[in-house]
């Protein structure tokens, strides 16, 4: 159950300057520190237009195809998240609603370094624009150039973002917590990144700055039966493996022959995977487990609660309805934790390192307050009155129970009828 653990407290020590530094020098140090972990020179930190709308030219046409069909799927799953405030009446005169609101200012952080994650810009951009947010920041480290990758500009001018910065780092997320001469502050702040980048999360939070959730290193837990293909699971391992050296993935089976296969397997497609260095140090924090029966299976699986579930299983649909625990779960041989993590519609963004047991992946919620709502009517007031009257004089707080009083029709004295009858 163990993930890969190293002691991350020089990397706090070390955003903690960060953030200092930024939240007392604005742009300029935001510009000195890109300087020296990007080795990267800005006059200006913003995307201008003009790089914006060039972005399309430099991408091949079936990309861009892909990019607007992935947009569409994932518009078409978090638009129908949208719920409509109803209005209860829980008791004559007595109306209570719920209603969601975008919250006003929200920072997206997107992944640059060994992979642009422009992918991540939809699965963000997308329900904060469908939410509803009135201000959508956007950051994401730049190249030696000074650069964004194109496929990352194009995928946030296809959702509307138009304040983008060339900035990554713990740096990018002071600036968005903070705010500087040219980056807005938000109040709350949503994307992975490295162990700089979640540390400089978490620390904010601390400061008042909301948050998507805690997250660490990428994941995947497959669990399989005999009908699982080995080539197929060897495929969804190393897709994860490659990620990072401190992903995990965790192979679960009732069957030795089922892992020995996949081991096999593994051996032959890590051969010829370019990031094959990066996924032989993931896979040394990996695992391979073989228990004694499906329900052993399950509370294992359940226990580990992955970022990503695969389901390799004849009874694949049946296992799904007893995971309690999961960022996301994908069902069946034919259903690839990859296509989550661009085009399905379901969101990538999710809780790791065990979070799945109490956090949830991001989805349209993530960008909205639900605010409460009562109306009464003096006839509603009336009825619930003495009940309320009642229940703050017991806690001692009569200016509660005055607020009441005041509004409504006579009520018994403090005590109650029953006391004033006892008196009589």
């Amino acid at each position: 159950m163990q993930r890969p653990y190293a002691d991350n407290t020089p990397v706090l020590t070390a955003v903690q300057s960060i953030l200092a530094e930024v939240k007392d020098g604005g742009d300029r140090a935001v510009k000195e520190l890109t300087q020296k972990f990007a080795g990267v020179g800005l006059e200006t930190l913003a995307v201008l237009p003009e790089e914006l709308n060039a972005a399309g030219d430099a991408l091949p046409q079936e990309l861009k195809t892909a990019i607007q069909q992935a947009k569409q799927n994932i518009e078409t799953f978090h638009q129908a998240q949208i719920a409509k405030a109803v209005i209860i009446e829980t008791m004559p005169g007595v109306q209570c609603w719920r209603k969601a609101v975008g919250i006003d200012k929200v920072g997206l952080y997107i992944p640059g370094g060994t992979a642009p994650l422009f992918s991540t810009v939809l699965m963000l951009a997308i329900p904060a624009k469908l939410a509803g947010c009135r201000e959508v920041v956007l950051c994401s480290p730049c190249d030696k150039e000074g650069r964004l990758h194109p496929a990352i500009l194009y995928a946030a001018q296809l959702t509307g973002i138009t304040k983008i910065f060339k900035i990554g780092g713990a740096q990018a997320i002071a600036a968005m917590a903070y705010g500087t001469e040219s980056i807005p502050a938000v109040y709350k702040i949503f994307g992975p990144g490295n162990q700089y980048v979640t540390a400089a999360k978490q620390l904010v939070q601390m400061q008042g700055i909301a948050i998507d959730m805690p997250a660490g290193p990428s994941e995947v837990c497959v669990l399989a039966d005999e009908t699982a293909n080995p080539e197929f699971v060897a495929a969804d391992l190393l897709s994860q493996a490659e990620h990072g050296v401190d992903s995990q993935v965790l192979l679960v089976s009732t069957e030795a022959a089922v892992i020995e296969n996949v081991q096999q397997e593994l051996e032959k497609q890590l051969a010829q995977l370019p990031r094959r260095e990066m996924a032989e140090k993931a896979l040394a924090n990996s695992k391979a487990i073989v228990v004694e029966n499906r329900n052993d299976a399950v509370d294992l699986v359940n226990a580990y609660a992955a970022e990503h579930l695969i389901i390799s299983c004849a009874d694949a649909d049946s296992l799904a309805e007893e995971i309690t625990n999961a960022g996301s779960v994908f069902i069946g041989n034919y259903s690839p934790e990859s296509v989550g993590d661009y085009a399905s519609g379901t969101n990538h963004t999710l809780p790791t390192n065990g979070f799945a047991r109490a956090y949830s992946g991001v989805s349209l919620d993530s960008f909205v307050k639900k605010i409460t709502y009562q109306k009464l009517t003096a006839e509603g007031l009336q009825n619930i009155a003495d009940t309320v009257v009642q229940m703050a004089e017991a806690e001692g707080l009569d200016a509660h129970a005055n607020a009441v009083r005041v509004r409504a029709a006579p009520l018994p004295p403090k005590g109650g009828l029953a006391e004033t009858q006892s008196h009589s």
